[in-house]
């Protein structure tokens, strides 16, 4: 049994999770909860080189050392969050790849809306976002071996205002969640990332015949915004953001009106009003 002292943050319930997630016939094959690891991330790479099978998922009560997008440090402390990876094995077309973390943050957003009850959006490609543009959530995807995808994700579900790692960040009980029970939470995001992975992946990765595509664009909230994106080598791009094309990819419009796709980069929002989504 856990001993823990903070009241407002049980440990997780490992075999409780696992009588409810790990089913036969089900996607996911595994769920194993640990006391404190340095990355969930790094531990199912390790997994999946090892030969591991599709549908694992490490959570860790207590992450030391996670990483996000562009090498940044990710850390919280013990049961103030989410931090978990997933294994997945896409057989879909290479160029459909960089939905994955898209994907990923639809079923994180209907997850929070459904628990937390939480108007919370997308911000291209791998944040959740709470009003004010304020972060709650990021999202790291990451190519290990032969064809198998570690998927990360780092939600703040009870981090106070002292502990938050920046000043734009938050958590779900600092923005009155109405529920920042972690349980509920993992549950809901990993039967809604199944039910959507599922229909992407019969769809051979097409984002419109899964309907993943409109999903994307009703919880996004870059769409329609002012952005200012740091490209690799760089360039900095200026523009609107426009929508999102087949790859996954950013349609910005720039200063001479002409439209670029972007793949990777670090996206601003550079207007502080309303977040531009058309989520309910």
């Amino acid at each position: 049994m856990n001993i823990y002292t903070d009241l407002e943050r049980p440990p997780l319930r490992p075999a409780a999770l696992r009588r409810a997630l790990v089913v036969p016939g089900g996607f996911w094959t595994d769920l194993q909860v640990v006391e404190e690891t340095g990355s969930t991330n790094a531990d199912v790479a390790s997994a999946a080189r090892d030969g591991a099978a599709e549908g694992l998922v490490v959570v860790a009560e207590r992450q030391t050392a996670g990483r996000g997008r562009l090498g940044r440090e990710w850390q919280s402390p013990p049961r103030a969050g989410l931090a978990l990876s997933l294994l997945l094995r896409p057989t879909v077309a290479p160029t459909r790849l960089g939905w994955l973390p898209l994907l990923t943050g639809v079923a994180l957003a209907e997850a929070v809306r459904r628990v937390a009850r939480l108007d919370a959006y997308l911000k291209w490609p791998n944040d959740l976002l709470l009003q004010g543009d304020r972060k709650t959530a990021g999202i790291l995807a990451e190519a290990v071996g032969d064809g198998a995808i570690v998927v990360g994700v780092g939600l703040n579900t009870t981090l106070r205002e002292h502990e938050l790692p920046r000043p734009d960040a938050t958590s779900l009980a600092l923005a009155g969640a109405a529920s920042a029970d972690r349980d509920p939470l993992l549950r809901a995001f990993l039967r809604s990332f199944e039910e959507w992975y599922e229909l992407w992946r019969a769809a051979d990765g097409d984002p419109s015949a899964s309907g993943l595509h409109e999903a994307y664009l009703f919880h996004c909230g870059t769409i329609g915004r002012r952005v200012q994106v740091q490209l690799p080598g760089a360039e900095t791009l200026v523009g609107t953001a426009m929508g999102i094309d087949d790859d996954g990819r950013l349609q910005v419009a720039d200063r001479s009106g002409a439209v670029r796709a972007v793949a990777a980069g670090d996206v601003v929002h550079v207007r502080p009003d309303a977040p531009g989504n058309t989520a309910g």
